[in-house]
């Protein structure tokens, strides 16, 4: 009976190997890889100017959290020396610009949406950050809570998700107010300065941004929260092994956070006996090449742009102008969502 079983898993053995030698190859380049390969760079979103999440500096560099996922992504498929070509985009050309392959990836504060998803043509990789939209107004005018803004002009942008969503809020709640809508940010928020509009309603976390280049006091954010706001990057659909990368991407810089891998001491962790750590950064496994990368893909991610809390800090946390606090976003064993699969 041993014997008999013996030679029934050896023969089970037999039939598997050539499936795993396949597996064990490098994964041949889809659409996407090809292209960016061929380019020699990615084609990633840029904001017009949302403090925390995508501005240009003094050289016309993006920074934020959403252009380092992009810096991210660009290091794992392209190397230490990757290059990035930003296009500007609005909210109500986010959508149009991937479909038509104009960028690779659009990482631009993007909530994740069924009707994006369905009937788009866009696949939504991990959430980089849990939002929720609120509301600003001027401390003159006395309102401390959104129940208060009946019959109020509101300023809201167009093509994103906060103008459906304060059209559903004010339905819900039987208000009466009055949306008054802009084609982009920057024209939302002139109008607010200018007082065209009783109050300023957009994600809380982009609300922070803006309100730290208003005079100090004279505005307030109120604290009601009236929707979710998955701020996600996202890809067309149709190319799974491309979501695969900007989806794993994601997560090693997470991953990164919680093995305690940082920028600084990525290069000191390739000697590392953690067997998570020593898969993360490429020195076992062979997690790049089945996406068609190489094994340092996650390790050149980190060292470009550090971990995901490294990435938080410097430009929402407590080293920003904005001062957020974790909150959601912190790691899930912190009291926070963010969680990572393991990488084995």
């Amino acid at each position: 009976m041993r014997i008999s079983t013996f030679r029934l898993a050896l023969a089970t053995l037999m039939i598997l190997a050539p499936a795993w030698s396949i597996r064990a190859q490098p994964a041949p380049p889809g659409p996407t890889l090809a292209a960016v390969k061929q380019k020699g760079l990615l084609d990633c979103s840029a904001n017009q100017g949302s403090p925390g999440f995508g501005v240009p500096d003094s050289r016309g560099e993006q920074q934020g959290l959403d252009p380092d996922i992009c810096r991210a992504i660009a290091a794992a498929v392209l190397g230490p020396d990757a290059r990035i070509r930003w296009t500007v985009l609005t909210s109500q050309a986010r959508i149009p610009a991937l479909q038509s392959g104009q960028v690779d990836l659009v990482a631009r504060t993007f909530t994740w949406t069924h009707s994006r998803e369905i009937n788009a043509g866009l696949q939504f990789g991990p959430v980089a950050f849990y939002d929720g939209q609120g509301f600003l107004v001027h401390k003159s005018s006395g309102v401390t809570a959104a129940a208060q803004l009946e019959g109020a002009a509101i300023c809201v942008t167009a093509g994103s998700t906060n103008e459906l969503n304060l059209a559903d809020w004010a339905r819900t709640n039987r208000m009466d107010v009055r949306p008054v809508v802009f084609e982009n940010n920057e024209d939302t928020r002139k109008a607010y300065i200018s007082s065209r509009c009783d109050a300023y309603t957009l994600d809380a976390s982009q609300l922070a941004g803006f309100i730290t280049s208003l005079p100090r006091g004279e505005n307030v954010i109120l604290p009601d929260i009236i929707s979710k706001e998955p701020l996600t990057p996202a890809v067309r659909k149709g190319d799974p092994q491309w979501f695969d990368i900007v989806r794993w991407t994601f997560h090693a810089l997470v991953l990164a956070e919680e093995l305690g891998v940082t920028r600084s001491n990525v290069d000191s962790m390739l000697g590392s006996a953690n067997p998570d750590v020593r898969r993360l950064l490429g020195v076992s496994g062979d997690h790049g090449p089945a996406m068609g990368l190489d094994k340092r893909w996650a390790y050149n991610a980190i060292k470009a742009v550090g971990n995901y809390g490294e990435i938080f800090r410097r430009h929402l946390g407590e080293d920003s102008a904005l001062g957020l606090p974790r909150g959601l976003n912190a790691l899930w064993n912190k009291g926070g969502l963010m969680y990572a699969p393991p990488m084995r």
